[in-house]
């Protein structure tokens, strides 16, 4: 969709409400569509030139419920709500709207953050119960390492890293023996 400036904007609109012609011939002499030129014309006959500029808006859920309500009340057609409230997004950005609302309600109709959702956060470790307290050789109850959580030791997650290297190598092979009985069981079918 192409972004036609304020000046480019008011031209064709003052070319229809000269009465060069209707939308058709505005909209073929200005190489735009005829709603386009149909919408920039409502937008300017009920906001003057502020509904030509551009517009950046977030609406809130309560709003975009109020023109639901108008529109509902007033019978207003979703191009008539879109002029009206000086909706740019046109008679689509109302419908959808319209479609949100009565698929999930209120809840449907807040805005939902723009852009790439955050990065997601590492997952965390799962937590190991805690062991109860274990007497030493004097008698009393002293926290065990997990309790005290000391960081691990470079050796120690070594030998963790070391296990877990074993461990997947050890269901890659368990994996390809489970494939090999298949397809021996496959080709066994075939006669």
């Amino acid at each position: 969709m192409a972004r036609h400036d304020e000046r480019f904007k008011k031209a064709v609109v003052q070319a229809y409400l000269s009465g060069v012609g209707g939308y058709d011939t505005v909209s073929a002499r200005h190489d735009v569509s005829p709603s386009l030129v149909q919408q920039w014309v409502g937008h300017y006959r009920q906001h003057g030139d502020a509904g030509l500029r551009k517009k950046f808006s977030h609406y809130s859920a309560d709003f975009k419920l109020s023109v639901l309500q108008q529109m509902c009340q007033q019978g207003l057609s979703f191009k008539q709500a879109a002029v009206l409230f000086d909706l740019r997004g046109g008679s689509a950005v109302v419908s959808g709207w319209q479609r949100r609302y009565h698929e999930g309600g209120l809840e449907a109709l807040e805005s939902k953050p723009r852009g790439r959702p955050p990065k997601m956060k590492p997952p965390e470790p799962p937590k190991t119960p805690k062991s109860p307290r274990t007497p030493n050789k004097l008698g009393t109850h002293e926290p065990s390492s997990e309790q005290a959580q000391e960081p691990p030791t470079l050796e120690a997650l070594r030998r963790e890293n070391e296990y877990l290297r074993a461990e997947v190598a050890y269901l890659k092979k368990l994996e390809a023996l489970v494939r090999a009985k298949q397809q021996a069981a496959q080709t066994k079918r075939k006669p």
